[in-house]
């Protein structure tokens, strides 16, 4: 483009509007007065002048017909161009990159070399968009008949805020699929402009359940304890599961609130604030690790919101004790390193908290059953936590502290519905971490479960959703049952029952795929618990993703892009 705003040569020139004004994004040929867009690359000008003014582009600078000369290379099938097109689309999208990604003549020479030198034009940006909201049509139909093919469906939920201070509401969606396969879908990143008051909330989990057509299917709703969520599920015709990590968590964040651990905490605190803060710190501690024949490695703060946190500062000064000594003695400093009976405590400490990182690791996954784990994972986790004779007294209020913490938080959870999903898995069915007569009464509970569902469908009545009505399964009639029903369902239970126990390290989901013809009734009540995901971490995973998606460079996208955005790299990442 020269100073007088031409373009090639004078062969362009910039679309001059009413008002006086230019419009540089669109210019105009001299000769045939076409009307072209403009997006900085000259390459569909240059094949506009090969293409309809052969003379005139003959005319041009030797360097510019070098350039032209690009357009006599054989070009790319229309096949192939409309491939690679829609395979730049999906990674804009799900890798997260900015739209005018489209114009870098840089991505546009990769692509030429490697198709060795054939003519490819990248697509513009309307129609990258074009085909992003096609590839997100076709993968939500996809969704959309999975979800019709299962009965029941898990929710999880939350609200977050992203660095526009915009509020976002995230649910996921869980389920079996006829293979049992556990699947997890996002169903929404929608921007929320009301307080979160518990009704509003209720409201829109229902509004979200329509718009996908599984209204009538959703059993469970797994949410961090807020108030509002908690009271929001009592209003949904669904059972409330709350997080088990975060429970989890909020223990021992009080187990270590003026614990005698807080001296050593706010030394590992100040020790990686010394080297993290200061570049030249930081590579003195890096020669001391080589020094000491250690790996190089950067250390870990503890972060208030980041579970496990802790653990990893704890692990990470204990790792490096020796380096990190050598290198705050090379200057004068106020910074010092925990004492002898401090590092004791310190290794005591994390040893317990191990056990609640692998607790909840194992809680958290999306691919595999964590609900029927919550039980025994937390009987370990008692067991873990009984006072010995051996223990300190720090260890000993840290401990009775947290299995106090612990008490209150699992009256408030779901337990029956976490009684029968262990039930229910193949590896837990002998109930060891329950009592003898809670036992019983599981299984009492599960004979009433499945004798409501011999019953006959009643008559679907019109949705009120009050509190008092809800269709969970737990909530059985008192309708008495013939004999032969009794009979039937009696002997589905003791035929599960007789089954031997699997293995702990064994799938519940194979074995329930090779047993769901002799245990039909047993396997329905199966697909409808153990797809209850234990933990809001589905929710918490979108919270992530959405960060990588509203970058810096992407600061303008919509509420609805975002929304496309996330669940479209949602569910390409999960086939």
């Amino acid at each position: 483009m020269d100073k007088k705003g031409r373009i090639l040569n004078g062969k362009f020139n910039f679309k001059a509007m009413p008002d006086g004004s230019v419009d540089k994004t669109k210019v105009i040929c001299i000769y045939c007065r076409c009307e072209l867009r403009y997006h900085r690359s000259t390459s569909s000008l240059k094949y506009h002048l090969l293409a309809k003014h052969t003379a005139e582009a003959e005319k041009l600078p030797r360097q510019m017909q070098t350039m032209l000369d690009s357009f006599q290379r054989r070009r790319m099938d229309n096949s192939t161009t409309n491939k690679l097109s829609t395979a730049i689309a999906k990674w804009v999208a799900t890798a997260w990159r900015p739209i005018d990604i489209v114009e870098d003549e840089g991505l546009l020479e990769i692509i030429r070399i490697a198709s060795n030198d054939c003519t490819y034009e990248l697509p513009s940006r309307a129609n990258t968009v074009a085909k992003i909201h096609n590839l997100y049509e076709d993968e939500k139909a996809k969704v959309e008949e999975a979800l019709g093919q299962t009965n029941t469906v898990a929710l999880t939920g939350d609200y977050w805020t992203f660095r526009s201070n915009h509020s976002y509401l995230g649910i996921t969606a869980h389920y079996f699929s006829p293979q049992w396969e556990l699947k997890s879908h996002a169903l929404t990143v929608k921007e929320t402009e009301e307080q979160h008051f518990a009704d509003t909330c209720a409201e829109q989990f229902l509004q979200v359940a329509r718009q996908w057509g599984i209204e009538h299917k959703v059993s469970t709703l797994t949410t961090d304890g807020a108030c509002n969520m908690v009271a929001a599920a009592s209003q949904l015709p669904v059972e409330h599961m709350p997080c088990i990590a975060h429970s989890l968590h909020r223990a021992i964040a009080v187990s270590l609130q003026n614990s005698p651990f807080n001296s050593a905490l706010a030394k590992c605190r100040k020790v990686i604030g010394h080297f993290n803060h200061s570049p030249p710190n930081a590579l003195e501690l890096e020669q001391q690790q080589i020094a000491h024949f250690h790996k190089k490695e950067s250390l870990t703060q503890d972060v208030s919101t980041k579970w496990n946190s802790t653990l990893e500062m704890i692990k990470h000064v204990l790792r490096n004790q020796e380096p990190l000594r050598d290198a705050l003695a090379l200057h004068p400093t106020n910074v010092t390193m925990p004492t002898t009976a401090e590092v004791e405590k310190l290794k005591k400490l994390e040893t317990v908290l191990e056990h609640c990182r692998y607790i909840t690791e194992l809680l958290g996954g999306e691919k595999f059953v964590s609900c029927s784990v919550v039980l025994p994972a937390l009987c370990h986790l008692s067991r873990v936590m009984e006072v010995s004779e051996y223990d300190p007294a720090y260890m000993v209020k840290f401990k009775e502290t947290f299995k106090a913490e612990m008490e209150k938080h699992k009256e408030k959870t779901n337990i029956m519905w976490l009684r029968v999903a262990t039930a229910l898995d193949p590896r837990f069915k002998g109930l060891k971490c329950l009592s003898r007569p809670d036992r019983a009464e599981v299984w009492r509970l599960i004979s009433a479960l499945l004798r409501e569902r011999q019953r006959p469908a009643q008559p679907e009545q019109p949705a009120t959703y009050e509190p008092s009505k809800k269709r969970s399964a737990l909530m059985f009639a008192s309708e008495s049952s013939s004999d032969e029903e009794e009979d039937y369902i009696e002997k589905c239970v003791e035929r599960y029952r007789a089954e031997p126990t699997i293995d702990i390290e064994d799938c519940p989901q194979k074995w329930w795929s090779k047993h769901e013809g002799a245990h039909s009734e047993m396997a329905y009540l199966a697909r409808m618990y153990l797809a209850t995901p234990a933990t809001s971490i589905p929710c918490e995973r979108l919270f992530s993703l959405s960060g990588h998606v509203f970058q810096n460079k992407r600061a303008a996208l919509s509420s609805e892009n975002v929304k496309m955005h996330v669940c479209l790299s949602n569910w390409v990442s999960a086939k």
